[in-house]
């Protein structure tokens, strides 16, 4: 009798790949999702340029005004955008001082020391904080933050209108992005450093600041400029309490009026179109759009940069 070999007494397994409806379309939709994300971005671009092009090509502007001037009022031809972008700066630069170290310590806290159950009660707490209208939080600063900053340094020194108040407040605005995001980023680093640290001697503070702090610098200086991105294109705080007017001013006690805030200002009045009035709040939109793609690249850089892999 002739021997069956193994081979032919296996099963035929087909292993081409068979087309699955579902997938298929699960596929496309998050290809079109992608795609409305991306083509949103090139008209967000293509409306900034379109109407920014007439005001850069009007005679009465010139770019080197545009970028070194310190006076700022379209209707006597006077097109300096420092006051703008020195109050965005001032404001964000505020705001910073009081996110950043704020939000890594309670990333630190609820990462490294907070049980479960107290992670689980503050979490939703500084959700709560992200949640509410930022035209509160303006108003907030109005009344209650500039009134304390004057109890403080003085009514003379303090402006009732002025960009440390706005400043300060964008800061609580900002502070659960900052430590939402850091404490995701401490939180990814691998349980094997800590358990060295300990191993070492290190003391839980040592170690979460030596160790897994370093650890997670790339996602830290991502949050962190995430969160300036996030400060210099608010808008309703600077509105209601920095100012109703461009100051070139480095004093956060004094009134100075941001980018977000003129271009909400400007455009709340009567405007005729294809003036350059009109076309200068694009020119502003378009100069703030470029700070935040600039931010956004150094983010993806140092991201890249400091990015560490673990097994």
């Amino acid at each position: 009798m002739a021997s069956v070999t193994k081979a032919e007494t296996t099963p035929y397994l087909d292993l081409t790949h068979k087309p699955r409806i579902g997938e298929s379309i699960i596929q496309g939709a998050l290809f079109f999702c992608g795609a409305v994300s991306i083509l949103t971005t090139a008209g967000i671009i293509y409306g900034l340029v379109s109407q920014a092009i007439p005001f850069f090509t009007d005679p009465k502007v010139h770019l080197v005004e545009f970028l070194t001037g310190t006076r700022w009022s379209p209707q006597i031809d006077q097109f300096g955008i420092l006051p703008l972008v020195s109050a965005t700066l001032l404001t964000t630069a505020v705001a910073m001082i009081i996110a950043l170290p704020l939000g890594l310590a309670v990333a630190i806290y609820l990462s490294e020391y907070a049980s479960p159950r107290t992670r689980s009660f503050l979490k939703p707490i500084m959700e709560v904080l992200a949640g509410i209208p930022t035209v509160v939080y303006g108003y907030f600063a109005l009344t209650f933050m500039t009134p304390m900053l004057r109890s403080i340094f003085g009514r003379d020194v303090v402006e009732i209108y002025n960009t440390g108040s706005a400043g300060l407040v964008m800061g609580i605005l900002i502070l659960p992005l900052i430590a939402s995001m850091s404490e995701d980023a401490l939180r990814a680093v691998p349980n094997a450093l800590r358990e060295a640290a300990f191993g070492l001697g290190a003391t839980r503070f040592e170690t979460s600041v030596r160790v897994v702090v370093p650890a997670a610098i790339s996602g830290l200086a991502a949050a962190f400029i995430i969160g300036i991105s996030r400060a210099i294109g608010e808008t309703m705080i600077v509105a209601i309490a920095a100012g109703a007017g461009p100051n070139f001013t480095l004093n956060p006690f004094r009134a100075a009026e941001t980018m977000t805030g003129h271009i909400v200002r400007i455009s709340g009045g009567d405007l005729s179109y294809d003036s350059i009035d009109y076309n200068s709040l694009f020119a502003i939109g378009l100069v703030l759009f470029l700070i935040t793609m600039a931010l956004n690249i150094i983010s993806q850089r140092i991201v890249k940069h400091f990015r560490e892999e673990y097994e």
